[in-house]
Order: structure tokens, then sequence, then C-alpha cells
């Protein structure tokens, strides 16, 4: 008892089924990164900053300033510059050094413009010059000390 396999399946000739084909395969692709309110920053860190930008920042001169503020779980903070003007905005990964900018820590940094209309200022390369008196520091890695 020999029996013939099932024909193989014949695409469909109506276009509503294509239609939906089409939409079946749009779906099989992998997804968006913007999928689950992942939201991509428009701030340039270390990792997505462009080669000249950072070029340029590392050859600007040094300015020193104080930490107005700083969150960790946010990741970003705010440097009151020590000649005065606007406060610079600060991410968590130009940070250099092993602890973690608090309110009141004197900092040096050299500056880099936010894109994409280039009016803004970030610092780069932030270095913790002395620690805020009296407050508790933290390292990267947990570790807090007092200053």
């Amino acid at each position: 008892m020999s029996s013939a396999p099932p024909p193989p399946p014949q695409p469909p000739t109506h276009q509503a089924s294509v239609g939906l084909l089409d939409t079946q395969r749009a779906r099989d692709r992998s997804p968006s990164p913007l999928r689950g309110n992942v939201v991509p920053s428009p701030l340039p860190t270390r990792r997505t900053r462009t080669f000249s930008a950072t070029v340029r920042a590392s050859q600007g001169p040094v300015y020193k300033g104080v930490c107005k503020c700083f969150c960790r779980s946010k990741g970003h903070g705010f440097i009151t510059p020590a000649d005065g003007g606007p406060d610079i905005f600060l991410h968590i990964s130009d940070v250099e050094g092993e602890y973690v900018p608090v309110e009141g820590d004197e900092v040096t940094y050299k500056m880099c413009s936010i894109p994409p209309k280039n009016e803004k200022l970030q610092a780069v390369e932030v270095v913790i010059t002395h620690l805020a008196p009296g407050t508790k520091h933290e390292t990267w890695s947990g570790h807090v000390i007092s200053s």
C-alpha cells in the first residue's frame, strides 16, 4: 500500500491573501529597538560620540567648575563653571576616576557641543580634583568613604 505524499501547498492567487502574507513577512523581521518603550538617547555618550568630536574636545582647553548635582541612577548631572555662565551637562560615561561625583566636588573638564543644533555644551573628560569636605563618596564598585 503505497500512498503518494500530499502535494505541496499552492501559493494563493487572491490579492487579499497576498497582502496578508506581506504583512506576515514584515512581522518575521527582528524587532525594532524602539519597541518596548526603549528610546535611544539623543545625547552623545563616550561610545556614540564621533571620532572628530572626541578629537575636538580633547584638543580644547581645560575648565574648572563645581559639581552642582549628579544622579547615579539617572546617569547624569550638571557642573557649575568656575567662571560663571550656564550649567554644563555631565553624562556618567564622561566621568574619569574611581569616585561618583557629588554636590560640591571640584572638577576639571573639557567641553563638547551637543548635536543636532550644537547650541548646548556637555562636559567631557571630567576629573574630580577635590572631594567635597564632610560628604560621603561612593566608588563605582559601591564602596562608601567619608571625606
